[in-house]
């Protein structure tokens, strides 16, 4: 309770500051999108604005809390991931995701812990440390990479969220790996853990997998066969397949988070009735998560105790972005070929954010001697992941070449659900000079007997889809079709660039 307050007066005090700090989060993110700086690193500012040491003043202590919050939130925001990741996508780049997910975290969080002891750090913290930020983060991902100015080759950026997708389970089991084998006594069992160690990844994975599927499959025939009378249903069921997915994994000794991406990849990837629509709340859903747990977690920080590790704390940083992460993935990649270019840029966007953070407060709430400095030396890398690879991942991605040509987002989109499936899908092209229909008349594109335009948006004028239309570069028509036709508009439109 806030000093001199009654308990309805202090929460409404409370309110207010949250109000205040989550609009200035949503307002502010546009503006640092544009000077290309991650919008994860105003969220935790502004948290430790509102936080017992800033302006707003609102202690939180709670460990406990903030954990339980936080991995509500990361299922939340791993759902919207995996709702949103085509099979495309995983087919074409699980392999060298998922050993990036693996084997990557494994070196990189072996090289910064024996950075960490170099530096001067006890061997337990430095291993510590290391399984803590070995990981990137889906959130920090996301914000950065879907909510940016500039879209990504496919594969380049396939890569990236699908590796960010897949790598917490191994962080997780690094950090509490050694959180345990520090709390026995005198550190003995080590062979013993190490072998636990080697036996609980396989298992992790393969349970968080197979339980993902099932439960996918599960919520799949549920939206397609209960017939929910109202639209507000659909996100009910599929959040509670996020959290059943997540609980029951989690109980069968697998990887909970795996489990929800699974979940949601099997939902996204199947033909359901009101589509468009859930993609659009979970995307909503996500947004509310990160904000609001990135701002929880700047609370727990206090910054008069970030000035005694900031040195320490910065060395770390920049020896994970530089080196660490860089050899990791050069490591991974070279077997599946890809060109050093894209090696570079995928080593160098190894953003961290509330995974690390969240996982620092486990050492915390386990009474671990020295958890208190840890956590806010992993804070510190966190922000500095945040600061230096973040903020050059635009320009970065020009430079090489990597930036996607013609794939600008849709000044407008035609939003279509039904309560029932539907045989067909509006999709969106966006025209560029090089595709077969630039400069023809609709009436002159030999569409397939089912599909057909239906809007044509160029710049902020919504254009009637009629015979005369002319397509000129940079419009956007959206053209209603089937599955079965769609490879046919794709060789006549080009990429599609959306879909309602």
């Amino acid at each position: 309770m806030m000093l001199g307050m009654t308990e309805p007066a202090a929460t409404a005090t409370m309110l207010a500051i949250l109000g205040v700090l989550l609009a200035g989060c949503a307002v502010f993110a546009r503006y640092l999108d544009r000077l290309g700086v991650p919008v994860v690193l105003i969220f935790l500012l502004f948290g430790m604005l509102g936080g017992s040491e800033g302006v707003g003043g609102l202690a939180f202590e709670d460990d406990e809390l903030a954990f339980r919050l936080g991995t509500i939130a990361l299922v939340l925001i791993l759902f919207d991931g995996g709702l949103n990741t085509s099979k495309r996508a995983l087919r074409s780049t699980w392999r060298p995701a998922g050993i990036l997910a693996t084997a990557g975290v494994l070196i990189t969080a072996a090289l910064l812990a024996v950075a960490g002891r170099l530096l001067g750090l006890p061997w337990d913290q430095a291993v510590l440390i290391g399984a803590i930020v070995s990981s990137t983060d889906a959130a920090a991902v996301f914000a950065v990479i879907r909510g940016g100015s500039v879209k990504l080759k496919d594969r380049v950026r396939d890569t990236i969220e699908i590796e960010s997708c897949l790598n917490d389970p191994m962080a997780v089991i690094l950090t509490i790996g050694t959180i345990e084998f520090l709390l026995q006594s005198g550190g003995g069992g080590g062979v013993a853990g190490v072998l636990r160690l080697a036996f609980l990844v396989p298992v992790q994975l393969g349970v968080g997998v197979g339980v993902g599927l099932i439960v996918g499959l599960l919520v799949r025939l549920i939206l397609i066969h209960a017939r929910l009378g109202n639209g507000g249903l659909f996100p009910v069921v599929t959040l509670g397949g996020a959290f059943s997915a997540f609980g029951l994994a989690t109980v069968l000794f697998g990887s909970g988070f795996l489990a929800v991406f699974v979940c949601a990849a099997v939902v996204g990837n199947g033909s359901l009735p009101y589509k468009p629509g859930l993609r659009r709340i979970h995307d909503g859903i996500a947004w509310i998560s990160q904000v609001s747990m990135f701002l929880m977690l700047g609370f727990l920080v206090f910054p008069s105790k970030l000035l005694p590790v900031a040195a320490i704390g910065l060395v770390l940083g920049l020896i994970l972005a530089v080196v660490a992460r860089p050899l990791a993935v050069a490591a991974c990649l070279l077997p599946f070929r890809y060109p050093r270019a894209e090696i570079g840029y995928i080593g160098w966007v190894g953003l961290r954010g509330a995974v690390p953070i969240v996982l620092a407060t486990i050492p915390q709430m386990s009474g671990l001697p020295g958890s208190d400095r840890v956590f806010h030396i992993v804070f510190f890398i966190v922000v500095v992941s945040a600061i230096i690879p973040g903020a050059s991942i635009v320009p970065l991605a020009r430079k090489l070449g990597l930036a996607r040509a013609g794939g600008s987002e849709p000044a407008a989109v035609v939003e279509l659900n039904s309560l029932q499936r539907l045989a067909g899908t509006i999709r969106v092209y966006h025209i560029t000079p090089d595709v077969v229909v630039c400069g023809a008349r609709l009436a002159e594109v030999a569409f397939p007997a089912g599909a057909s335009a239906v809007l044509v948006v160029r710049g902020r004028e919504l254009i009637a889809a009629r015979g005369q239309t002319v397509l000129e570069p940079g419009d956007h028509v959206h053209i209603f079709c089937t599955d079965k036709d769609e490879p046919l508009i794709g060789l006549l439109f080009g990429s599609r660039v959306g879909e309602s």
